[in-house]
C-alpha cells in the first residue's frame, strides 16, 4: 500500500514539475503558436470638412450671422481617416471578433496578418454596442487561417498569469504579461458585462485583442484602460470570455445580439427596504415596478418583491440581475427566487426577447457614454418639474457621473450641443457620434444645473 502511495506523490511532483518546466524560460513556445491567430485591424472612413472650419457659438450669438456670411458657402473637403486595433480568429471559416468601437462608421477594414505579409478584406457580419463587440468575417481561401478557442472565464482567478497581443500604437504583433488583478469589476460600461482587471500592459490599439490565459484560450477581449495619461498603467478592462461567447454566437447566427428580457425595474436593496421587508439582507434586487406585457407580470413577480436568485444564479446585487436575464435564451422557462411576505417563493417564468429598438430599455439603466464617463437617460416633464425647470424643456438627464469626468455633476440638464440642441437620447449620441468623426477630443454643452443655465467644455475620452 505504501508503494503505490508513494508512486501516486512521485507522479504527481512529475507533473507539477513538468508545467513549471514548460514556462521557467518564458512563453516564447506559446507565444509562437497564438501569433498567427491575431490580427491588426486597419480601417478607413471618408468624412467630409469644410476647408476652413466654422466657429462654433451658441444659437443667437450675434457674431452667428457673419461667420456663416464668411464661410458658410464653402465647399466641403473630402478626407480620409484611418484607425487600428486588434482582433482575432476564433474559426476556420474566417471569423474574426474584435471591439465595436474599433470598426465604428468605417467605410472599409483590412485585417493584417502578424507576418506583415498577408492583408485582407474584412465584412462587417454585425455588432453588439451594449457589450463593444463587432464580428468580422474574412475569405479562407485568400490566406492560411488558424483560429484560437474560447476558455472558461468563469474559472479564472485572481492572481492567474494572462497573456495579451495585440497591435499597441500600430505595433502589430506585440506581447504583453501580467496577472489578472480583479474579476467582475464594473466600471461602468454598462449593465451587460462585468470585465476582468489585469496589469498587463494595455494601450491604444490593444483594443479587440484577445487576453489569453497560460493554456492559450482566450478568457477575454481587451477593451479599454483607466489612464490620466492615455498610456498604460496597469489598469486594462477585458470584456470575459463567458460574455464575449454568447455575443459572437448570436452575431454569427442572426446578425445581431437577441438578449432575454424579464420586464422589471429594480433598484439598489438598501437596509431600510430590507428591515421594512423583514428581509435581514442587503443581497437581493428589489422590484421596483413591473412592465404589465412583461413575462415577470405573466408570472406574477410584483413590485416590492425582492429577487434572490434567478435560475439558480444568486443574485447579491441589484447590478446583477439584467446580465444574467440578458443571457439567457429567449423561450427558456427559468425559476426565480423572490422574497415576498416574510418568505420564499419559486416562480417560473419564460424569458421573451429583449425589444431593443430604443436605445434605452425598460431594466436597462440609461445610456452609457463611455467617452464622457456619464449615464444619461431621457428628462421627462415629472423629473423636470422636481428639479424646478419647466416641464416643456427638451433635454437629457445625467444620471451618473464616472470618475472620469470632473465637470458635469449628476442632475445636469444636457439642452445643448454646440449649436445643436438637444431633444432625445439619439440626437445626442448624433452629435457625439460626428464629433468623433472629425477627430474632436472635446464637446461644448449648454447645461442646467440648479436652475442655472450655462456653458462648459468637457473633453473626451478616447482610447
Amino acid at each position: 500500500m505504501k508503494k503505490y502511495f508513494f508512486l501516486s506523490i512521485f507522479t504527481s511532483l512529475f507533473f507539477i514539475n513538468n508545467a513549471f518546466a514548460q514556462f521557467e524560460r518564458g512563453y516564447a513556445d506559446l507565444v509562437e503558436r497564438l501569433l498567427p491567430s491575431v490580427v491588426s485591424i486597419a480601417t478607413s472612413q471618408i468624412v467630409e470638412r469644410r476647408t476652413s472650419s466654422i466657429p462654433e457659438l451658441p444659437e443667437g450669438h450675434p457674431f452667428n450671422d457673419m461667420f456663416e456670411d464668411f464661410f458658410g458657402n464653402q465647399m466641403p473637403k473630402r478626407e480620409n481617416m484611418t484607425g487600428l486595433g486588434s482582433g482575432f480568429i476564433i474559426s476556420p471559416e474566417g471569423y474574426v471578433v474584435t471591439n465595436n468601437h474599433v470598426i465604428s462608421g468605417a467605410d472599409q477594414i483590412t485585417v493584417i496578418f502578424n507576418n506583415g505579409i498577408d492583408e485582407v478584406p474584412a465584412e462587417l457580419v454585425g455588432t453588439d454596442p451594449k457589450t463593444d463587440i463587432a464580428v468580422l468575417k474574412i475569405d479562407p481561401s485568400l490566406v492560411e487561417i488558424q483560429n484560437v478557442s474560447w476558455g472558461n472565464s468563469e474559472s479564472s482567478r485572481v492572481g492567474d498569469i494572462v497573456l495579451a497581443i495585440g497591435n499597441p500604437l500600430g505595433l502589430g504583433g506585440t506581447v504583453t504579461s501580467g496577472i489578472i488583478s480583479s474579476i467582475n469589476r464594473d466600471i461602468g460600461g454598462g449593465p451587460y458585462v462585468d470585465f476582468i482587471q489585469t496589469d498587463a500592459p494595455i494601450n491604444r490599439g490593444n483594443s479587440g485583442g484577445p487576453l489569453f490565459n497560460l493554456d492559450g484560450e482566450v478568457i477575454g477581449i481587451n477593451s479599454m484602460i483607466i489612464s490620466q495619461t492615455g498610456g498604460s498603467v496597469g489598469l486594462g478592462f477585458s470584456i470575459p470570455a463567458n460574455t464575449a461567447k454568447l455575443i459572437v454566437e448570436q452575431i454569427i447566427s442572426f446578425g445581431e445580439a437577441k438578449r432575454g428580457w424579464l420586464g422589471v425595474q429594480i433598484q439598489d436593496l438598501t437596509p431600510e427596504f430590507s428591515e421594512s421587508l423583514g428581509y435581514d439582507s442587503t443581497e437581493g434586487a428589489f422590484v421596483a415596478s413591473v412592465n404589465p406585457e412583461s413575462p415577470a407580470a405573466k408570472s406574477n413577480i410584483q413590485a416590492g418583491d425582492i429577487i434572490v436568485e434567478f435560475d439558480g444564479k444568486k443574485i447579491s446585487s441589484f447590478k446583477d440581475l439584467p446580465k444574467v436575464v440578458a443571457e439567457t435564451p429567449i423561450g427558456n422557462e427559468v425559476v426565480v427566487s423572490v422574497w415576498r411576505n416574510g418568505g420564499l417563493i419559486d416562480i417560473n417564468v419564460k424569458i421573451d426577447e429583449l425589444n431593443e429598438g430604443g436605445t434605452v430599455t425598460a431594466n436597462s439603466d440609461g445610456l452609457y457614454i463611455k467617452e464622457l464617463d456619464i449615464t444619461l437617460v431621457q428628462l421627462d416633464p415629472t423629473t423636470a418639474e422636481t428639479l424646478g425647470i419647466d416641464s416643456s424643456t427638451s433635454g437629457i438627464l445625467v444620471k451618473t457621473v464616472g470618475e472620469n469626468n470632473k465637470n458635469l455633476m449628476v442632475n445636469d440638464v444636457i439642452i445643448q450641443v454646440s449649436s445643436e440642441k438637444i431633444t432625445d437620447l439619439p440626437s445626442f449620441e448624433k452629435m457625439l457620434s460626428d464629433s468623433l468623426k472629425l477627430k474632436r477630443d472635446k464637446l461644448l454643452l449648454r447645461v442646467i444645473r440648479e436652475g442655472n443655465e450655462f456653458w462648459l467644455i468637457n473633453p473626451l475620452v478616447i482610447e
